[in-house]
């Protein structure tokens, strides 16, 4: 069956709450274990038999960094890649709907709308084998999974059919306990969705032509009408006719909307390497790093023989990491420097940037609840009652940090040349 696959990338003004580390590179193609986000997500797509075509959706300007790694991509996987830029945010139903004669074109029966912002092991073959058990085969399918109670309002809830999984009832980030079974953003559609989201946009157009001042907002009405949401427009009309289903899956799954989640989602990849991508797992050998747990290391990087490394630790390209380094659950990005003696936790170490010989840099996790197997992480706000909320440190690109200080949950902006310790500060 032909197939295809659509991966939502968002554009320039999404992903604030991931700066200052998208200041350098779109969000989508930010390293989690070792390769960028969205590649994972194009693994999994092109594994699945009769993928013809893999089409990103944005509104990023095409730049040389997307380009480059859609063609060292489309060589990797084998599989025809390409970008579709949006003229604006049209929301997740907006940009398929814009771009439904490419999705369409060479005769696609169904394809995937992944989001980018999620990590996931993308059961994508589970989910066309559901359909094909469940509902005929012009029904729709919804990933979902297990959060806890209190957790579930931060997402779309999704009350369904014990026995047929059927979506009976769907509400986005509703005010009171819904269901427990969230969405997880990924969908398998059939062209036939395309009737549904084109009702929504036609009621959107006669709503504008009923209120023309709605239009006012954006640059003219047509466009407001064109913005479509696939969650609020689109699943809660379709849930309880017999068309939409949800697919359960066990399987990890974890939003990365802040820096403090790709650590989480980095150890949720390399969890998964173990037995999808062993050869990317560091290993003890005489005369190299001691290894703790699952360490990714790029082939380029430099490591003295008496540093730690680990859990859940991703060295990047050309890194330097001197003598008696320590580093745990903590993200290295390619050029970083790490000085003899150094300690690294649970943090984020932007490209170019130096640590001083024996500095300390420490951020607080933001993970889940170990006790809790439904737990998912919370989106924390930056600040909470004026103050900053403890979480991961994060070094922007080309930051330098002096020998022998202290740095503590802290953020610190791109280019900057630190004199002092810190502990809970934006460094400006």
């Amino acid at each position: 069956m032909p197939l295809k696959a659509v991966i939502l990338i968002g554009g320039p003004q999404k992903g604030t709450r991931f700066r200052p580390l998208s200041f350098e590179v779109p969000k989508p193609l930010f390293p989690v274990a070792g390769v960028p986000m969205v590649q994972h997500h194009i693994e999994a797509c092109a594994k699945v038999p009769g993928m013809k075509e893999i089409l990103l959706m944005g509104f990023y300007q095409p730049n040389e960094a997307l380009s480059r790694f859609l063609v060292s991509a489309q060589q990797e996987f084998k599989v025809p890649i390409r970008y579709l830029q949006e003229y604006a945010a049209l929301g997740t139903g907006g940009g398929i709907y814009h771009f439904r004669d490419q999705i369409l074109s060479g005769g696609a029966e169904a394809f995937f709308v992944l989001n980018a912002d999620v990590c996931s092991e993308f059961p994508l073959q589970e989910m066309l084998e559901f359909r094909q058990q469940h509902g005929d085969m012009h029904s729709f399918v919804i990933l979902g999974t297990t959060a806890n109670r209190t957790q579930a309002l931060n997402y779309g809830c999704i009350v369904a059919n014990a026995d047929t999984q059927e979506v009976q009832h769907y509400v986005e980030k509703p005010s009171t306990f819904v269901s427990e079974i969230i969405n997880c953003g990924i969908y398998l559609f059939t062209p036939a969705i395309f009737q549904h989201i084109g009702e929504v946009f036609q009621r959107n157009q006669q709503e504008l032509a009923l209120c023309p001042y709605l239009g006012e907002e954006s640059s003219n009405g047509w466009q407001r009408a064109e913005v479509i949401r696939l969650e609020q427009d689109v699943f809660t009309a379709l849930a309880g006719s017999g068309k939409l289903y949800v697919y359960k899956t066990d399987g990890f799954w974890s939003q990365i909307k802040s820096a403090g989640s790709a650590i989480y989602a980095s150890r949720l990849y390399l969890n998964q390497y173990s037995k999808s991508h062993p050869e990317r797992l560091a290993q003890n050998k005489p005369g190299g790093p001691v290894i703790r747990g699952n360490v990714y290391i790029h082939p380029t990087a430099s490591i003295d023989s008496t540093a730690v490394l680990g859990p859940n630790v991703s060295i990047g390209e050309g890194v330097t990491v001197g003598a008696g380094v320590r580093v745990r659950e903590s993200i290295v990005l390619h050029g970083a420097s790490l000085h003899d003696h150094t300690c690294v936790l649970n943090t984020i170490v932007g490209w170019d940037s130096t640590i001083g010989r024996w500095a300390r840099v420490e951020g607080t996790p933001s993970d889940p609840n170990p006790n809790d197997p439904y737990a998912k992480i919370d989106s924390e706000t930056l600040f909470r009652d004026g103050r900053l909320t403890p979480s991961i440190t994060i070094l922007g690109c080309s930051v330098t940090i002096p020998a022998e200080v202290v740095i503590l949950n802290s953020i610190v902006l791109p280019h900057k040349e630190l004199s002092r310790s810190y502990k809970n500060q934006i460094i400006l």
